[in-house]
Order: C-alpha cells, then sequence, then structure tokens
C-alpha cells in the first residue's frame, strides 16, 4: 500500500522538504497500521530537518506526533482493534520521527487511545504539548500555590498550556513573548505579566514584577537567546528547566556559576525521559486529557497547513509567524 510523506533526502534548509510517495506495507504480527487523520507540528521538526537532532537515517519522514486511527493490526496485538482512535508523541528508539504522512507502521505500545469526547485536530494539537506541559509542571519541578513562574514563549504552543495549567495550580505566571499581539494570547491563556522581548529587558522586568524576589523557577525552551536572562531572574536557591533550543544550543559554561549567582538549579527535560514506561505514558496523557475536559487548558488550532504544504509551515514557525498550536492535515 502507498501513502504520501513528506521527508528529507538531506538535512537543511525547508526547501529540503519533499512531497512524495512512499510504500507502506502491513504490520507485523506485533505491530499496527494508523491512518493519520491530523500531525502536529513541532519545532522540534525543524531540528530533525537542520541535523540538529540526527534521526535514524535517510531518507527521513518527519514529524513527532500524529492521531489517526489504526486501520490493520498484528496478530499478536490485543489491545488494540481496527477503528479505535489513537494519538502519539515523543521520541525514543521504538518511536523516531515519521508522522509526516498519511499511512505509518508503529509499536502500539507507543499509542494513546484518544477519549471519545475530544476531536482529532484538538488531540493532535494538544498530545506532545501537553504531554511536555505535564511533565515540566507535575515532573521537573512541580509548581505549588503561590510560587511565581517565568515562561519563555508564552504564546507558543507548549507555552499557552503551561500558563493555563500553572496559574491553574496558583502560581504566579510571567511570560516572554516576542510581541503586543502575542502578549495579548498570552494574555488569554493564564500569564499574570507578559514581558515583550523586543523592547524590554527580561530580568529587570522580572525584578520589577516581584519586589525585587525574582522567580521561583525558569522554564526555558529558548536557549542560546534566553539562558543568560533565565540565570538573572531566577531567585535565591531557584530552578532553571532547560527543554529546548529553538534559538540554538547553549554554550559550555562554567557550572560553579550557579554557586555564585545563588545555589540556582540547573534541570535538563526531556520528554522522552519522562513517558519511555507504558505506564507513566497513560497516566501523563490521562492527566492532559482530563485537564482538556475540565476547562484547566484550551487548547486551539492557530494554524493548519495541508501536509503538501510543510515547506510553508517551517517557514512560519521558524520566522515566529505562528502562534499556539500548528496541524498539518494529510
Amino acid at each position: 500500500m502507498q501513502s504520501t510523506a513528506v521527508r528529507i533526502h538531506r538535512t537543511g534548509g525547508p526547501e529540503e522538504l519533499r512531497f512524495e510517495t512512499i510504500d507502506v506495507g502491513s504490520p507485523g504480527p506485533d505491530a499496527v497500521r494508523v491512518r493519520h487523520t491530523a500531525v502536529g507540528l513541532n519545532f522540534t521538526d525543524i531540528h530533525h530537518r537542520t541535523g540538529r537532532y540526527p534521526g535514524p537515517g535517510l531518507p527521513l519522514v518527519l514529524g513527532m506526533e500524529g492521531v489517526g486511527v489504526v486501520d490493520e493490526v498484528g496478530t499478536n496485538v490485543r489491545d488494540l482493534q481496527v477503528g479505535t482512535r489513537v494519538a502519539y508523541a515523543g521520541a525514543s528508539p521504538s518511536l523516531p520521527p515519521g508522522a509526516y504522512c498519511q499511512l505509518r507502521i508503529m509499536d502500539p505500545a507507543r499509542l494513546v487511545p484518544i477519549p471519545e469526547w475530544i476531536d482529532d485536530e484538538t488531540a493532535a494539537a494538544v498530545t506532545l504539548k501537553g504531554l511536555t506541559a505535564q511533565y515540566l509542571l507535575f515532573g521537573t519541578y512541580a509548581v505549588r500555590a503561590g510560587e511565581t513562574v517565568l515562561i519563555h514563549a508564552a504564546a507558543g504552543g507548549v507555552g499557552l498550556i503551561m500558563g493555563q495549567w500553572a496559574r491553574h495550580l496558583g502560581a504566579r505566571v510571567i511570560g516572554v513573548v516576542s510581541s503586543d499581539e502575542k502578549a495579548a494570547i498570552a494574555r488569554e491563556h493564564g500569564c499574570h505579566d507578559p514581558i515583550v522581548a523586543s523592547r524590554e529587558d527580561i530580568p529587570s522586568r522580572v525584578k520589577e514584577l516581584t519586589g525585587g524576589r525574582s522567580v521561583d523557577v525558569v522554564y526555558d525552551s529558548v536557549g542560546a537567546s534566553t539562558f543568560e536572562a533565565s540565570l538573572a531572574s531566577a531567585r535565591r536557591r531557584g530552578t532553571i528547566v532547560l527543554f529546548g533550543s529553538s534559538s540554538g544550543p547553549v554554550p559550555p559554561f562554567d557550572v560553579f556559576r550557579l554557586n555564585r549567582m545563588g545555589s540556582l538549579r540547573l534541570v535538563g527535560g526531556g520528554l522522552a525521559d519522562y513517558i519511555a514506561e507504558r505506564q507513566e505514558l497513560l497516566e501523563r496523557a490521562s492527566a492532559v486529557f482530563e485537564a482538556v475536559r475540565q476547562g484547566i487548558v484550551t487548547v486551539h488550532v492557530h494554524q493548519r497547513y495541508a501536509l503538501a504544504d510543510a515547506e510553508r509551515a517551517h517557514r512560519d514557525l521558524e520566522a515566529r509567524r505562528t502562534a499556539g498550536s500548528s496541524i498539518l492535515l494529510p
């Protein structure tokens, strides 16, 4: 059976994305085949396209997040049936990139059944970003009522979910954005105090907003261009969670600076390590879906692209012309 797909034959810019037809066979005895109905667009996809994050080899179908319907089941699979709606997200040896396509053979252990009440587009917009927000707020650093958090890229897909969820937990949310338009979006999604980085100094504004105390935890998905501001925005014995590098990797630095800056804690965060075991994956996914069901987290698809327009989607994402969640439609 054939499927359309977007893949790269060499790493590089958005022009390397190719919309092609590939062969997809039947699943083996321990696998299933999924027919995608929606695919999530994430900055990690750009890192795979450029080669910053190595993939399993070339040519490579991109994509870390998908939603669809099981349309064929291997003979040994018992937990899933044909017609089951499923979602998946993340990267691991058992789940490499490969979502930018119509059909995909998959390990059923990485698939999460979708509740009946949630539609496919919302599920595609919330699964990876919601799982990321969940492990950051409850796993990497457990946010408590009364604390103050700083979230970079607060109007991005993960940022909008984190702002709402952190506010529900009773935290004060300060969010860094790149424009007044994005400041308004962040404010609508839980952010008490947006900082527009293009005209405001982040650490100075943080100190002003907190009466000089600074924040309990900084969530930094940007990396190189924001790391120094993150260090300078954390209170004594505060925590910086570095979970992305959309502006590039943080240069090497003297870790003893953490002592001199107030005994700061620097923590790495990677989704794969928080959903490696199936039970933990199911528990965290259940928490995400329940947060959506209760209205704690509201997710809107802000941009929709045809799968064939993946190059335009990547250009928009890199140029910061997107806000919130974006999806590709096979």
